[in-house]
């Protein structure tokens, strides 16, 4: 049934019907949660619906069942450039065109990717030189002292080996470092009260340690960790349901947001860190859109659409299990909410007067 309506969605896509489409993908990832093909087809969807919250979880799905799907590296780097997460896309293009090399779209998009990261430093350089100008005091100029010892020229701090990242939900902090090809016995990781540990110690390769004391505390017991072929995920269960500002504790006066817990649905989507001043609200845009629809008057097959999806969306199992095989064994001509009716045995189709049922060709 899965494949049905995996086949449904993605002809639903081809005719702009976007939404369907993601419904139809829902539908087919609750009877088949391990087939990474609908995660990323999905993240697909939500980004013609501009939901892209949604479409960077669902590539991150995909790429957690099968990390050499390179198109979910792509669909997740499209999102990500659409909330203007530029240096996020970049690193996720940059290991989607290793798995497609000759992939053109990857070179592209790492490009306008470069490109938009320098926008940004650009304009911050630009601004703190004008600051540090208006602010220059012309000096006198003195002899050089000779009992003064030569001026020592300090290195830049080296390069980290890993590069990491984090996005949190209300009860847990997920933490991506991003190391390909370590073997799982190379890393260990160690979880303090508010302490996190992390040494990788590659063969041929310097010891990597990363060890922030964290925003908030933890619940060391309830922490795990993963290693897979490109990453190690790090899950941190919060010790309090309160919004983390940053990775990292910071000495800085910060007010810890707390989270309703009971308010907060098994679906919510996770909250990513920003490279950008600007704060969405994405919750309250949510809640909106969702008012308008409701007070939304519409007529015609849009009203037939909304009055079944209604039912569907209110319904218990068995109902919805009726709605879903006559809709898919009938090909999509009868529409039942009585599974004792419909479970024993196939639906026929049932076409409107005047037409007849005629087998769909590949």
């Amino acid at each position: 049934m899965a494949s049905d309506l995996e086949i449904k969605a993605k002809e639903a896509f081809i005719d702009d019907h976007f939404e369907l489409a993601l419904d139809l993908y829902s539908q087919a990832i609750e009877l088949n949660p391990k087939n990474p093909e609908l995660y990323s087809d999905r993240a697909q969807a939500n980004i013609k619906l501009n939901n892209l919250p949604e479409a960077v979880a669902d590539a991150n799905k995909a790429i957690d069942l099968d990390p050499y799907m390179s198109k979910a590296y792509l669909r997740k780097a499209t999102a990500c450039m659409k909330l203007e997460e530029y240096h996020t896309a970049k690193a996720a293009l940059e290991i989607g065109a290793g798995l497609a090399p000759g992939e053109s779209r990857f070179s592209k998009l790492i490009k306008e990717c470069e490109e938009r990261i320098a926008e940004e430093t650009g304009d911050l350089s630009k601004e703190t030189q004008e600051e540090v100008t208006t602010n220059v005091v012309p000096a006198k100029e003195d002899k050089p002292d000779k009992d003064l010892p030569d001026p020592v020229t300090v290195a830049a701090p080296p390069k980290p080996t890993y590069r990491h990242e984090f996005y949190q939900k209300p009860e847990e902090v997920v933490v991506t470092i991003f190391a390909k090809g370590i073997p799982r016995e190379c890393v260990e990781v160690d979880y303090g009260e508010q302490i996190l540990s992390v040494a990788i110690n590659a063969p041929g390769k310097d010891v990597y340690h990363f060890q922030p004391r964290l925003f908030g505390k933890i619940i060391p017991d309830k922490c795990r960790y993963d290693v897979w072929s490109t990453k190690i995920e790090i899950r941190l269960a919060k010790a309090e349901p309160i919004q983390w500002a940053s990775l990292a504790f910071s000495m800085e006066v910060v007010v810890p947001q707390r989270v309703n817990v009971s308010s907060v649905t098994a679906n919510q989507r996770p909250v990513y860190p920003s490279s950008k001043p600007k704060r969405v609200d994405w919750d309250r845009i949510e809640a909106q859109v969702k008012k308008e629809e409701k007070d939304e008057k519409l007529d015609g097959d849009a009203a037939l659409n909304k009055f079944f999806r209604d039912i569907y969306q209110d319904a218990d199992e068995d109902t919805r299990r009726a709605m879903q095989k006559s809709f898919v064994e009938s090909n999509g001509t009868v529409l039942s909410t009585n599974w004792k009716e419909v479970g024993a045995k196939k639906v026929e189709g049932s076409p409107p007067d005047g037409m007849e049922m005629k087998k769909w060709e590949y």
